[in-house]
């Protein structure tokens, strides 16, 4: 109890900061060091605008995302997440691109769920979580971006908590601090698998991406399993990307959230 008062503590001292982003463009087709955040997360262009301020965009939209994971559904038919993750997988760059700290992989790994391949694109962190669970929101969260050959999106969550310190934050802090609107090159390999919790079943429902453009038939599965990190490893990201870059939660609007056992 002591050390979670703490953890919150250390969270309030650092507020003012700014925002975090979902780029799903590959490192290849964009670049990372443009000025352009013309939405926000505070303000006249925070998400409550985004609507307004980011046209053609589908952020006013009646299938958006995140939202308060609550009264799921267990289906026993949901298929198993086929996690296609190399001991070694090859990290591109990481990228501070003004509103999260994003690491971008090579082409290789992916996920498959039944017949479909998602290709690994990137991860990145939001503080805190944009998902709840039961109304509650942990710290942080890792999304995980994969793209279909077909252009579908499937993004995978995983809950952070205050807990141990992990070894695979610890790799990924080796290549950091990133300035606003820098991409270091990083060209070294990682195991991504050490960044998943052990048991893999999730919460399951078709949203958007959490960002601009808002768009909107992503599937998103939220790992029921959170993993740990410590106190300073969170520290360490909040001090290079903005805090409480989240999007509030979005109406469910008759979808049905389905849990996976």
């Amino acid at each position: 109890m002591k050390n979670t008062i703490i953890f919150f503590i250390i969270l309030g001292s650092l507020l003012g900061k700014g925002c975090c982003h979902i780029d799903t463009s590959s490192s290849k087709k964009r670049s990372h060091t443009s000025k352009n955040k013309y939405w926000s997360y505070h303000g006249e262009t925070s998400p409550e605008h985004w609507e307004e301020v980011e046209k053609g965009a589908d952020c006013g939209g009646r299938y958006q995302s995140p939202i308060n994971i609550v009264a799921a559904i267990d289906d026993s038919s949901l298929q198993p997440i086929e996690f296609h993750y190399d001991d070694d997988t090859d990290i591109d760059a990481v990228v501070n691109n003004g509103h999260s700290i994003q690491y971008d992989f090579e082409k290789g790994d992916y996920i498959q769920i039944g017949t479909i391949r998602y290709e690994l694109l990137q991860f990145h962190f939001h503080e805190p979580a944009e998902h709840t669970i039961q109304g509650i929101r942990y710290p942080m969260v890792i999304h995980f971006v994969h793209r279909s050959e077909e252009g579908a999106y499937a993004v995978i969550a995983v809950m952070v908590k205050e807990g141990e310190s992990s070894p695979a934050f610890e790799f990924l802090e080796n290549y950091l601090p990133v300035r606003e609107g820098e991409r270091k090159e990083i060209d070294t390999s990682f195991d991504i698998n050490s960044a998943l919790p052990q048991q893999t079943n999730y919460y399951h429902y078709t949203g958007s991406l959490t960002t601009p453009p808002c768009t909107e038939g992503v599937q998103w599965y939220i790992m029921e399993e959170p993993i740990t990190i410590s106190v300073a490893q969170v520290v360490a990201l909040q001090k290079l990307m903005p805090l409480h870059n989240y999007r509030n939660e979005q109406q469910l609007n008759g979808r049905t959230i389905r849990h996976s056992f």
